[in-house]
């Protein structure tokens, strides 16, 4: 049995989508484990946003991807009907919302790793023991003290804890943990712009305006914009965190996808004018 080109092209394209969708669940994992010790007395509704940050932005990133393989790829032109039109476009609405949601909990998440304070009398992680105490490996990470890892920890003697929160951290630890939630608010603000500038293309593409200046100034952000979510994954890569990195590459091989289409589908635009 042979298969084109084209069909090992969509089946890999479909595979990084579901790919995706897996991590849907894996940030859930990481962030009700969080949420357990962040909010011992449950997640109140004003708290939502802030404890499932990445679960809820993952999920609307996935439909709002799947919206625009449809506008780009999968549906005619002659197929955009009113209906058509009006459903993809109120979709896409609630999905920028609860983005736009997100991306405020990431904002929440980041000034909380800095309300921290210095954890008094304390040189030895291992005093902790039996007292509920757990290390943050990493931001949104935790680990309960115990007598069998407290020694592997740090081998410092100056601690943090978080306020609020039963957990503390050494300094580096803490550096780490303040970097690494400023890297998820600039890759989240990073994609709405990438978004922004995909709908004005999407929409001038629509009207056959995807020429000239606005092609060239949407080339030239998409560079900048692209090259700073590629900053962002190399730095989850450097700090060992496997999920946010192989969560960012996934995403931007999938934007690579949506660019792919609008381009083909320019090119159609042009022979079916020529």
């Amino acid at each position: 049995m042979n298969i084109n080109g084209r069909v090992l092209y969509q089946l890999f394209k479909y595979s990084i989508y579901a790919l995706l969708t897996i991590n849907v669940f894996l940030f859930f994992g990481e962030e009700w484990l969080a949420t357990r010790l962040e909010f011992p007395d449950g997640v109140a509704a004003r708290d939502f946003f802030m404890a499932y940050a990445a679960t809820i932005d993952t999920a609307a990133w996935i439909i709002l991807l799947l919206m625009f393989e449809l506008e780009t790829y999968v549906l005619e032109d002659r197929q955009f009907t009113r209906a058509v039109t009006w459903s993809l476009h109120s979709l896409r609405a609630i999905c920028y919302l609860f983005i736009v949601s997100a991306f405020y909990g990431y904002v929440t998440d980041a000034v909380f790793v800095y309300q921290t304070a210095p954890l008094a009398g304390v040189t030895d992680l291992c005093a902790l023991v039996a007292q509920d105490w757990s290390y943050a490996t990493t931001f949104g990470e935790y680990v309960e003290l115990t007598a069998a890892n407290c020694a592997s920890f740090s081998n410092l003697d100056t601690f943090f804890r978080f306020d609020g929160v039963t957990a503390v951290v050494d300094h580096p630890g803490l550096v780490d943990i303040q970097f690494l939630a400023w890297v998820d608010v600039v890759n989240a603000g990073v994609w709405l712009l990438v978004v922004l500038v995909l709908e004005v293309d999407v929409r001038l593409q629509e009207r056959n305006l995807f020429e000239g200046l606005a092609l060239y100034l949407s080339t030239i952000a998409k560079i900048v914009l692209y090259s700073t979510l590629a900053l962002a994954l190399v730095a989850w890569f450097v700090k060992s965190d496997f999920v946010d990195w192989w969560d960012a590459l996934l995403w931007l091989i999938a934007f690579v996808f949506i660019e792919m289409n609008v381009i083909e589908w320019r090119q159609e635009s042009h022979d079916a004018v020529a």
